[in-house]
């Protein structure tokens, strides 16, 4: 979408993602536990598959 200068729709996305996530586990720690783990499953299936 952009030619690399700024902020594509995927990066805007995670962004928005990232802070709602980080909001959900601020008010419930269990639930960011478990978005931690989440995210770090992802992750690493993310790296092992490219």
């Amino acid at each position: 979408m952009t030619n690399g200068n700024g902020l594509d729709l995927r990066v805007a996305v995670l962004l928005l993602a990232g802070g709602l996530g980080t909001y959900i586990a601020f008010l419930h720690p269990a639930v960011g536990v478990a978005l931690l783990a989440g995210i770090a499953v992802m992750t690493i299936l993310h790296l092992l598959l490219k």
